[in-house]
């Protein structure tokens, strides 16, 4: 029986580890990639707890190594979401009973967990399946999803302490039910982080959850699913499956206690499950959270009192980092023609010394976009490019997928503002830049809000306070994160809470307490202590 106000440990963010030469942290992520990269793995399925399997075996080939094949995993059919669906909500009256300091342990012990004992092999699977270099491991699967799961235990404790007044006589209170019913979290292959917090952050609230990973992130969501067994996650709360989209989505959006979609993906995507909710609408129980973070196409605005060198190096590691694979990632920058010759330089320059390969090779900064259909993608706008008249290359341009899906970081200039890799989501390591006159700063401001549908992220480089005050009021539409003088990725939880508006999803904020808001069904309750025994009052007397 609880008979005290618990107290959580105060949440921190979990440190970055650098992977710095002959540290031992490198040695452990080498050993780990070693036995990852000998090994073939059959991934199953996780429904109420049991590990699922099928006949249905889809290989799993690193995106940088297309010929070495590092497992497979069981591709489930309509009853497999069936069953799963039935195991959450079989699960659920137990789960959202269970008391909410229960709860938190199991997150704060997964956070242990993973950034103790599961560190390195967490790392190695992302880089595995994902390829990204070990530091982008680190900063993604390690700390970021870390940091999830602790400060959402904060934020949780947080909410749960906000009550109403009380009048005499009375005692109000406020519960902070789970929704009824179980909910749907549909997750991106880019960040394992997110993977894990989607249908994470509605089951510690009390929820219960069906959780369909992109295809090409399930072999590190094996890993996620093993840790949650091990912090005492009971069977049924969150269920892993593997289905054909539409397939999946037949029997979840046509499921009466479907409660809510917690989404990362593509706008078109999105836009098309909204369009499916909201025509089944009359089937459902209650009215559907939709939370959804979508695509970017994220700009760095220059001003001319800006530091070119500065300028540089942000365009070069926002836009090219995990090779442009982030949402945040910068796609378009806008630069004044007195910066051009500086910034363009030293980009150049250090764009030539990025090592491009395999992330087992610590000293590649560059590895392989996810797969094949994004290769073919992403080197269609590199074509388009190169055979404009309005656009030219400065760098980058070429690639090739006899080995893995490998595309040089790209850059290309253009005079027309509205060029079609300037307003496009390309979601890989291509940048476009628009060189304005100096004069023209403000009709350039104009360019940047209205020229994309999106509203992600976006940066201002800018040495005038004035200026800087101006952009950041001029844009504010533009990004639901700001950046000034930095590039516009690297948001970090409890900092710098994530999301956008416009096309870009509904701007829930990932990493704040505004997230957890959405997973909860609030109950007021009033007691009243000395009842009225007559129904008559005052003014009713003479």
């Amino acid at each position: 029986m609880s008979n005290a106000f618990f107290q959580v440990p105060v949440a921190k963010n979990e440190p970055v580890r650098s992977y710095a030469p002959g540290t031992s942290d490198v040695e452990d992520v080498k050993t780990a990639l070693s036995s990852r990269m000998n090994e073939v793995r059959d991934i199953p399925m996780f429904i109420n707890g049991e590990k699922v399997y099928t006949d249905n075996k889809i290989d799993i080939y690193p995106p940088h190594n297309i010929k070495h094949k590092v497992g497979t995993f069981n591709m489930g059919t309509k009853t497999h979401v069936t069953q799963a669906i039935d195991a959450a909500l079989n699960a659920r009256e137990k789960w959202a009973a269970t008391p909410w300091q229960e709860r938190a342990s199991i997150f704060l012990k997964f956070a242990d967990l993973l950034a103790g004992p599961y560190r390195a092999d967490m790392n190695a699977a992302t880089m595995v399946a994902q390829s990204k270099n070990v530091f982008q491991a680190e900063i993604d699967a390690v700390c970021e999803l870390a940091d999830f799961f602790r400060f959402n235990v904060q934020f949780m404790t947080e909410i749960y302490k906000t009550q109403p007044e009380s009048n005499p006589g009375i005692w109000n209170r406020m519960e902070y039910r789970p929704l009824e019913g179980f909910i749907f979290a549909l997750t991106p292959f880019n960040f394992t982080s997110i993977a894990a917090n989607l249908p994470g952050t509605p089951a510690l609230l009390g929820n219960v959850c069906v959780w369909k990973p992109a295809e090409t992130q399930i072999y590190s969501a094996e890993i996620i699913m093993e840790i949650f067994a091990e912090a005492g996650l009971p069977p049924g709360v969150i269920n892993l499956v593997y289905a054909d989209g539409p397939e999946a989505g037949d029997v979840i959006f046509s499921h009466p206690e479907f409660a809510g979609l917690h989404f990362t993906g593509s706008t078109q995507v999105f836009k098309l499950l909204w369009k499916t909710i909201g025509n089944n609408i009359d089937i459902y129980k209650s009215y559907p959270r939709i939370v959804g973070e979508t695509g970017g196409k994220d700009f760095v605005v220059a001003h001319a009192s800006a530091d070119p060198i500065q300028v540089a190096v942000a365009l070069a590691r926002g836009a090219f980092e995990f090779q442009g694979q982030k949402c945040s990632a910068a796609s378009r920058a806008y630069i004044p023609a007195s910066l051009w010759p500086t910034v363009m330089d030293r980009l150049v320059a250090d764009l030539s010394t990025f090592k491009m390969g395999s992330p087992d090779d610590f000293s590649n900064f560059i590895n392989a976009v996810i797969d094949e259909k994004a290769f073919d993608k992403i080197s269609s706008y590199i074509d388009y490019a190169a055979n404009s008249s309005e656009a030219h290359i400065i760098a980058g341009g070429n690639y090739n997928k006899e080995e893995g899906y490998f595309i040089e970081p790209t850059v290309i200039v253009t005079d027309n503002p509205t060029f079609k890799s300037m307003v496009e989501e390309i979601f890989g390591p291509v940048l476009t830049i628009y060189v304005y006159e100096d004069e023209q700063f403000e009709e350039t401001l104009k360019l940047v809000d209205e020229s994309s549908p999106y509203a992600l992220t976006g940066s201002i480089f800018s040495g005038d306070r004035y200026v800087t005050q101006q952009v950041t009021a001029a844009l504010q539409n533009t990004a639901g994160n700001f950046y000034i003088n930095d590039k516009p990725t690297g948001a970090v939880v409890g900092q710098q809470p994530f999301g956008g508006a416009r096309a870009s999803g509904t701007n829930d904020k990932a990493g704040s307490i505004l997230n957890l808001y959405r997973w909860l069904s609030p109950r007021t309750i009033k007691e009243t202590f000395v009842t009225p025994t007559d129904y008559r009052y005052p003014f009713l007397g003479e």
